[in-house]
């Protein structure tokens, strides 16, 4: 029987840990005993494709020299999480657009407004804080000028984000009004609709992994959204990652984070906003 026909061999106990100890060395997501049945199946497909019919071989491969770094590009993309849509907390997204909207009002805007989407995976969520962020200047009548900076460690999911189209199923939670002046179809046989240039011309779409914020630049920033991104981290590493994301925010800037991602942590110079509705805590 041919390898591409043949059942997946069962990971062992030993190749679970094995692997799971990779993907969280290099990407800080662990996978749970629950998920062991996807693990296997993204690296059996993989090892299809590839002619490989054994875990320990494969990897090795993915562990070894700039080759192996290359092929371990191409797993990550299916090994984590890309699970997104515009507008997914809308609460969240809402709430910057009253934080922005109260800084226009008391005049107190520094130079730029300056966003952060970490995890931004296909792009939705920095072109959902995008539109908000668009809306208040334009409602003030002010020339736009923010930048967006939306990071995510899969190259695919950057590169889709960078073309900003989706299918119409895609844009079921933008509402009539914000599709109308933030959209253009193009390609109405297959229903397919791009961002519009002045949003898009506005996120810069970047490489990056979360387990490294240490090594981004160090730009202050007025909003810093990771939402959906820490849950699957230990806790330990959950804390160090917000330590060095509250050190990236300007005074009075707002680190937005999914609510109950993380219940046990607090920081000298930020406080919980409080607003049930959200988890958001302000540099004070």
């Amino acid at each position: 029987m041919a390898w591409s026909l043949q059942t997946a061999p069962e990971l062992s106990d030993l190749q679970f840990e094995q692997w799971n100890k990779l993907l969280e060395a290099r990407t800080g997501v662990q996978v749970s005993a629950h998920q062991r049945g996807f693990l296997q199946i993204q690296l059996s497909r993989r090892m299809r494709e590839l002619g490989i019919k054994h875990y320990t071989q494969y990897y090795g491969q993915v562990s070894a020299g700039m080759q192996g770094m290359v092929e371990w590009s191409i797993l990550v993309d299916r090994l984590v999480v890309k699970e997104t849509s515009f507008f997914r907390h809308r609460e969240s997204i809402e709430f910057v657009r009253r934080f922005l909207q109260n800084r226009i009002n008391n005049q107190s805007l520094d130079d730029s407004f300056e966003v952060w989407s970490l995890g931004c995976a296909t792009g939705e969520e920095p072109y959902s804080l995008s539109m908000v962020i668009n809306d208040c200047f334009e409602l003030a009548g002010l020339e736009p000028y923010h930048g967006i900076t939306a990071t995510d460690i899969s190259q695919p999911a950057l590169q889709h984000a960078r073309e900003g189209v989706y299918v119409k199923r895609k844009l079921e939670p933008v509402a009539p009004d914000e599709r109308a002046r933030y959209f253009k179809i193009v390609d109405e046989e297959r229903e397919t609709y791009r961002v519009i240039d002045k949003l898009r011309d506005r996120v810069c779409f970047s490489h990056g992994n979360v387990m490294k914020v240490s090594e981004m630049p160090l730009v202050k920033m007025d909003i810093i959204f990771c939402q959906n991104v820490l849950i699957y981290f230990r806790r330990w590493r959950r804390r160090e990652i917000l330590n060095e994301l509250a050190a990236r925010l300007k005074p009075g800037g707002i680190l937005m984070i999914g609510l109950g991602e993380v219940v046990d942590w607090t920081h000298p110079k930020l406080q919980r906003v409080a607003d049930e509705r959200v988890q958001a805590y302000v540099h004070i």
